[in-house]
Formats: C-alpha cells, sequence, structure tokens
C-alpha cells in the first residue's frame, strides 16, 4: 500500500490527542500533588469510566489480543477474566480507596501503604516493586505505539524514531496537564477505540468469510486447525499451569494507575458508577480476537504474531479504514502509557525521593512534573528501542512482580493483625523469588514466576505478622471504619470480631 492517508490519518490523531492534552489543563496551576497528581479528584462517571476502560485494554487489544489469537488461540481469552475481577474490584475497592484518599490526603497506591503501615521505608520500597510492572507496562504500550508508526509510513518511521516521537508528545501535555490530561485524552482514545475496532473487525470478517456469520470462522478454524480451540493453545510454548497461574497473577495485581484513578473521581459514588459501565467497553477486545484467527489462514507465514492486524489491514482494508485503524491502535497505547508513566514520576516524587530527602509538598509537586521526563528519556525509551520479547509476555512478566504487594492490601482491607514488618518480608521474600525464577530458571514446572513468589510470600507474611507487633490501634481504626464500615471483620479462624478486638491477639 503506497496510499499517504494510513500515516496522515494517524498523524492527525496525534495532534488531535496534542491538543486535548493541553486543552485540559483549563487554565489551573499544576504544581500539587493534589491537582497534577489526582486532578483535584474532580471527575464525573463518564470521564472515569472511559478513562478506567481505555486504560486498562490497551495496545493489548489491537496488538497483544489478537498477536496472541493469531499464534496460540483461545489462550487469549485469559483476558477475559482479568478484566472481570478488574470492574469487580473497582466496584467494591474503589470508593473506599477514594475515602482514604479524601480523608487521609493520599495522592498514590504508595502513600496509603504508607500511612496504614507507619513506614515510609514500606511505601517506598512498594513504589520502588509496583514501578517494575507500571514501566513493564509503559515500555509494552511504546513498543506498539512505534510499531503503528513503522507499518503506517511503510518502514519510513523506524521503531527508535516512534519511541521518541510517541514519548515527546505524551510528555508535553503530561508535564502541562497530568491526570487531567489523562481522563480527557482516553475519554477521546476510548470512544475511537471502541468505534475503530468493531468497524475494521466486522469489514475483514466479511471480506474473510463473505457473511457477518462468525460461526464460520471457527467451523473451518476447529476442522483444519483445531489445536488453536483448546488449551493450553497451538505453539507448544505454554503449558496450562502457566496459562492458569498468568491469569491469577494479572487478577491480584492492583496496579498504580489504577488506585490514582479511583483517587482522582469526584465521589465514591462516582466510581460505583462508572465500574457498574465497565463490562460494557470491554466488548472492543472481540472483532480484534476475531481477526486474529482470520489471520491464521490470511497470513500463515508472518514474522511476528502481534502485527497481525495490522499486517492484515494493509493487504485488505480501504485505506482510510487502515489510516483510523492506525489511528485506534496508536489511541490503545497512548491510553495506556500515559496513566503508568504519570503513577511512576508521581510515586517516585512522593513516595521515594520526598522521605529519603525531606522535599517540601509544594517542591514535591513540581518534582513529580519534572520526573516523567527523565523517566521516559533515560528509561522507558531505551527499553522500547530494545524491544525485549513479545507484548503480552512483557506485561505478565511486569505482573508478576506487581502481585508481590499483595499483603499490604490483604492488611489494608482484610486483616486488621498484619504488621509493617510482616508485609515487608512477605515483599521481600516474593520479590527475591520473582526475580530467580524470571531470569535464572524462568518459570519453573510452567508455573508462572511471579506466582511462586506469592506462594512464598503469603506465608512469610502471615507468620512474621503474628510474630511483630501491629501499627497502632486508632491509625487500624480509621482505615477499617472505611474498609469494614460496620466495624467487624473475619479473621481466619472463623471469629468474628471488631478491628480494636484483632489488635489485641
Amino acid at each position: 500500500m503506497t496510499s499517504p492517508w494510513p500515516l496522515l490519518i494517524t498523524l492527525a490523531y496525534v495532534a488531535i490527542a496534542m491538543f486535548i492534552g493541553l486543552r485540559a489543563r483549563g487554565g489551573r496551576r499544576m504544581n500539587s500533588l493534589e491537582e497534577w497528581g489526582v486532578a483535584g479528584r474532580s471527575m464525573g462517571p463518564v470521564t472515569l469510566y472511559l478513562l478506567i476502560a481505555a486504560g486498562s485494554v490497551s495496545a493489548y487489544t489491537f496488538m497483544g489480543a489478537p498477536g496472541w489469537a493469531y499464534s496460540k488461540g483461545v489462550p487469549v481469552f485469559y483476558v477475559a477474566v482479568y478484566l472481570a475481577y478488574l470492574a469487580l474490584v473497582a466496584w467494591y475497592v474503589g470508593p473506599k480507596v477514594w475515602q482514604f484518599g479524601e480523608r487521609f490526603g493520599h495522592v498514590t497506591q504508595a502513600s496509603a501503604i504508607t500511612d496504614r503501615y507507619q513506614s515510609p521505608l514500606l511505601g517506598a520500597l512498594a513504589a520502588l516493586v509496583m514501578s517494575i510492572g507500571s514501566i513493564a507496562y509503559a515500555v509494552l504500550q511504546t513498543i506498539g505505539s512505534a510499531y503503528i508508526l513503522n507499518v503506517m509510513s511503510g518502514g519510513a518511521i523506524p521503531v527508535w524514531l516512534g519511541v521518541a516521537l510517541v514519548l515527546a508528545c505524551i510528555a508535553v501535555y503530561l508535564f502541562v496537564s497530568g491526570q487531567r490530561a489523562i481522563g480527557r485524552t482516553n475519554a477521546f482514545q476510548g470512544v475511537l477505540m471502541l468505534v475503530v475496532a468493531w468497524a475494521v473487525g466486522l469489514w475483514a470478517l466479511h471480506g474473510a468469510t463473505g457473511g457477518l456469520d462468525v460461526g464460520v470462522l471457527f467451523t473451518r478454524l476447529q476442522a483444519e486447525h483445531g489445536e488453536f480451540l483448546t488449551l493450553p493453545g497451538a505453539g507448544g510454548d505454554m503449558s496450562f499451569s502457566f496459562w492458569t497461574t498468568s491469569v491469577i497473577v494479572s487478577m491480584f495485581s492492583f496496579m498504580p494507575p489504577v488506585w490514582t484513578q479511583w483517587m482522582s473521581a469526584s465521589s465514591a459514588r462516582t466510581i460505583r458508577r462508572s465500574a457498574t459501565w465497565l463490562p460494557t467497553y470491554y466488548v472492543v477486545i472481540l472483532p480484534m480476537v476475531v481477526l486474529g484467527f482470520i489471520g491464521i489462514f490470511a497470513l500463515p507465514d508472518l514474522a511476528r504474531a502481534d502485527t497481525v492486524v495490522l499486517e492484515y489491514a494493509m493487504q485488505h482494508l480501504p485505506v482510510v479504514l487502515v489510516g483510523l485503524l492506525g489511528a485506534g491502535t496508536l489511541a490503545a497505547s497512548m491510553s495506556s502509557s500515559e496513566p503508568f508513566i504519570h503513577s511512576v514520576a508521581l510515586s517516585w516524587s512522593r513516595d521515594v525521593l520526598q522521605p529519603l530527602l525531606g522535599f517540601s509538598d509544594a517542591f514535591t509537586g513540581k518534582l513529580a512534573r519534572w520526573m516523567t521526563l527523565p523517566l521516559m528519556a533515560l528509561v522507558i525509551a531505551p527499553l522500547a528501542i530494545a524491544e525485549p520479547g513479545s507484548l503480552v509476555m512483557i506485561l505478565l512478566v511486569g505482573l508478576g512482580f506487581a502481585t508481590q504487594v499483595m499483603p499490604a492490601f490483604i492488611g489494608m482491607f482484610l486483616w486488621p493483625r498484619a504488621s509493617k514488618l510482616g508485609v515487608l518480608a512477605g515483599i521481600v521474600a516474593g520479590f527475591v523469588v520473582t526475580v530467580a525464577f524470571t531470569t535464572l530458571w524462568k518459570h519453573p514446572l510452567g508455573i508462572h514466576a511471579g506466582f511462586w513468589g506469592l506462594m512464598l510470600n503469603l506465608p512469610v507474611f502471615v507468620i512474621v505478622s503474628l510474630m511483630t507487633s501491629p501499627t497502632q490501634a486508632e491509625v487500624v481504626e480509621r482505615f477499617f471504619r472505611i474498609a469494614a464500615p460496620h466495624g467487624l471483620t473475619r479473621l481466619g479462624d472463623g471469629n468474628v470480631q471488631r478491628p480494636s478486638d484483632c489488635l489485641q491477639q
């Protein structure tokens, strides 16, 4: 395809995103953590709905998911479990997180951990461990963005230049408008993704089968490539145990940007309303998965599975639809890289550097904005240019590390007896195991490295918590007045007691 229209339409999207992101500031001062970090806790239900939805589906929608459908088959539907769980967590936990932030002044996930356990060290450790998963996610999205520009330009824009262009665009409006830019651009990007995904998917299905009956496609797939319709799928490079533990690891990863998004809402009720609507958006993935299955027949010798949708479109779709696909795919990538870059910069400034160096809140608010620039230039850009593996595997490795902070949340919402030393010991033990089983002995017995870490993490957390002193009673009381509004919690032995009673045991 030699037409310039696909690239022009894709670049037009970048210009529109830049315009929306810059306008989102609305004349407000962005030097405070409250304003730049959580948009002054002002987002309404529709914006929050699109913010969370667009941020969670990401480049996975247009590249990762169809890539897995193309190379592995039905294992791609692990995301259905993960996203359903995300909506449930947002509905139940999100309002409580918002109340923590509104009453106690939290602006990051790690600041809530610091407050719950009265330990800046634990908060900093959680921020650093979580940042591994967040950076992996941002790298994933940046790689996806660079591929889009590379394909849309017919190779004229190399991957390294695509990385630089996308990160430069995000850097400008993220620095200027912070979380408000993320909310406004994600709202636009979310609508664009939904429309483009279904338009492209239906057009491709009609072209491949002569109609819109997806059953025709799956009947042929069952007859000619039945291995794509069974777990653990085609390819022979993934076991059922790895697939299952990957689902569990994904479910137990409370990523920092989602936490920040909840705290950006105008009220707890706003979060619950937007979470109720979330499943209606996740149908965006279905047409792209179908296109991945179509690629099994249409593109049998594709070099990189993640590019199946883009390659199919370039060969079979009208140029305008190809351009819209490029814009939609770029929207998917940018809508997810923005919040993860933002959350890492915010947390490194607020939870690591401020307590370590004693910065004031005013200085920390300015520092968080400036932190985005070296983070993109010195960390995310080099990793993205290096292209370390498939998009989905990058995500799963990052989530394995993020899962290790799970004990901190158990102690925040479920178990008042959790101690800071218990959480600290659990995170360290789980992190060491995850590192070892990611680098030295990769996923032993076909079980995800992050799941191995969690299996050691949780027992260590419980045992050390029972052997050490809990957090002060008044701190736990104020948290559990929100986390357990009736003042009751159920312990592991089945007894129902008040948080204050639990602290005496």
